[in-house]
Formats: structure tokens, sequence, C-alpha cells
């Protein structure tokens, strides 16, 4: 009898007067959440933005409107896939949004004037990545910082932009504009985001030049003394973003269906919004495209929202910026808590 007693107060002390198994479980199960929450939470984020939008209206769901949400984050996706490379190197590119109406107008131009769809997509593409070249061959070579570099090319490239024509050019053949179209209910804008964001994340996970960018990001002088060709991978990465902002043109375009040299104005901005968003940090070597892929449709969600609520485009401006730096500190503070 005096052992069943004993047992039992032994029982309660081993608790410390802690609340019942139960509930210690289900504290546990809780708690078992926390690495989910942080591995997810921007994902979290926008799946409460969506949640938000369908409340407000019974339209937003719908497979058209989350179709034409995608779409509407092509062009600043394939941009900021490009960005991320950047950043991650611990670099800056200013020169997206100028880099994204040359290659628009450009293919146009090479279009109009006789050059064939392919050619045209190729060489506008090439162009842009010539320029991001040479932008990181600056950078690089001459110990230049790519914030000055970066900002010098946003202003000349748009300046080389009005260049080429100081006007919309339009009357594009329709199988250009099929790139901006729809395959079924699906656009294709859609999948080419879809399949850059793959690819750039095969990319900086699987290959050599990835393990680089990140080594470069990290620490660039103790990258170069391991025989890290440093030079040679900040050069490459404005080539990278280069070139996708230039295709970000391109697509832009085909959806319009006229290419406009005013084209892409502040979207340098929203570019690195979606990579510090999406986790990536601005002192490099950490990040990755999957969450810039999550970030840029949260931004569109958001202004999905916004327009639902009546917002008006000056008010939105206020509250994407205070809801952008709020996201980014949550986002912060649990990569820090998390040791990450």
């Amino acid at each position: 009898m005096s052992t069943d007693v004993n047992t039992t107060s032994e029982q309660q002390d081993d608790t410390g007067g802690a609340p019942p198994t139960g509930y210690r479980r289900l504290l546990a199960r809780v708690g078992g959440l926390g690495p989910i929450a942080i591995k997810f939470n921007l994902l979290l984020i926008l799946l409460a933005l969506v949640v938000i939008g369908s409340m407000l209206s019974p339209a937003f769901l719908t497979t058209r409107n989350l179709l034409n949400l995608l779409q509407q984050s092509s062009v600043l996706g394939v941009m900021a896939m490009g960005m991320t490379f950047v950043i991650l190197a611990k670099q800056i590119d200013l020169s997206v949004g100028s880099m994204s109406a040359f290659g628009g107008i450009t293919v146009a131009w090479f279009m109009a004037a006789g050059y064939g769809v392919v050619p045209s997509l190729l060489l506008a593409t090439a162009g842009g990545a010539l320029l991001g070249m040479t932008m990181g061959g600056l950078s690089a070579r001459l110990g230049l910082p790519s914030f000055i570099v970066s900002l010098a090319g946003l202003v000349s490239i748009r300046g080389l932009t009005f260049l080429v024509s100081d006007i919309p050019i339009g009357g594009l053949p329709a199988s250009f504009v099929w790139l901006g179209g729809r395959i079924g209910p699906v656009p294709m804008m859609g999948i080419v985001f879809i399949i850059v964001t793959i690819v750039c994340g095969l990319v900086l996970r699987f290959t050599v030049f990835g393990e680089y960018v990140y080594a470069t990001g990290g620490n660039e002088e103790a990258a170069r003394l391991s025989g890290v060709p440093t030079r040679l991978i900040i050069t490459g990465v404005f080539v990278i973003s280069g070139s996708l902002a230039a295709f970000s043109g391109v697509l832009r375009t085909a959806w319009l269906t006229v290419g406009q040299p005013q084209a892409g104005e502040g979207m340098e901005l929203d570019a690195i919004a979606a990579v510090v968003l999406g986790g990536t940090s601005l002192f490099g070597g950490r990040g990755g495209v999957f969450g810039t892929f999550i970030a840029v449709l949260l931004l569109s969600v958001l202004r999905n929202v916004f327009n639902l609520i009546g917002l008006g485009s000056f008010a939105q401006m206020v509250a994407t910026g205070i809801i952008l730096v709020a996201a980014i500190v949550v986002n912060t503070q649990v990569l820090q808590r998390s040791g990450a």
C-alpha cells in the first residue's frame, strides 16, 4: 500500500506540477509545427492572403483569376530570377527595369525590320546578356561597386532603348504574339515563368557555377583564395540578370502586342523587393529561387486583394511598402531564430 503511495508521489514530483499528459502531448505537437512554419513561412503568408481574397470576392479562387495572377506575375518573376543570382553573389543590379524595356523594344524593332521571330527573340536576349556582361565586367575587373555601375546602366540603357525607337512598335506577327497568349486556359507566360524558375533552381543547386555563386556571396575573399574565379562569377551573374531582364521585356511585348520604350520603369525595385522578401540575403550567400517565386506570387495576390477592397493606387503604394517592410522583418527574425 505504501509502495503505491510513494510511486504516485514520485510521478507528481517528476511532472513538477506540469499540465496533464494529454495537454503536454498537444503542446508538443503544436511545437513540432515550428520548423514547418519556419521553413514555409512565406508560403503560409501567401495562403493567408489567398484566404482573405476568397473572403472578399467569390471570384478570387476561380481558375480564371488564379491563371490571370500567374500571367501578371510572369514578367516580374522572370526578371526577379536573374536578380536572385546577382544578390546571391552579394551584388545589386538596378538596370533590370531599363533592360526589360530594351529587350521589349529591340525584339519588336528586329521583327519590324524583317527578321524572323526566333532570330529577333535571340538577338534581343543576347543584347541584354551583352549589356549585363559589360556591367558585370566593369564591376568585377575594375572593382567598381555594382550599385554605381548598374545605376549608370539604368540611365544609359533607358537612353539606348529610346534610341532604338522613341515610339511604340506594333504590328507584330501572330507567331510571336502567341508567346503572350494561352494554351487552353493556361497562359504561355506562366509556363515560361515556371520553366525559368526550375532551370535557375537546378543551376544553383546542382552545378559548380551555382556553388561558386553561393561561395562568392558568402565570402568573396575566402572564395577567391580557395580557387573560385570570383570575377568570372560576378560577371556571369550579371549576364544571367541582363539576359533574363531582356527576355522579360520580350514576354511583355508578346503579351501587350506592342513594344514600348517607356515600359519597366521602377521594376528594378519590385524585383529587389521580391528577392529579399523571398528570403535571399542582401549580404549574399543565402537564399534561392523558390522563395523568390513565392514572393512574386505574393506581391501579385497582394495587389489583387487591394483592388478587391477598392484601395486607390497611391494608397496601394503606401500599404505595399509597409507590408513589405513588415514581412521582411518577420522573415528575417524567423530565419535568425531558426539558425539559418
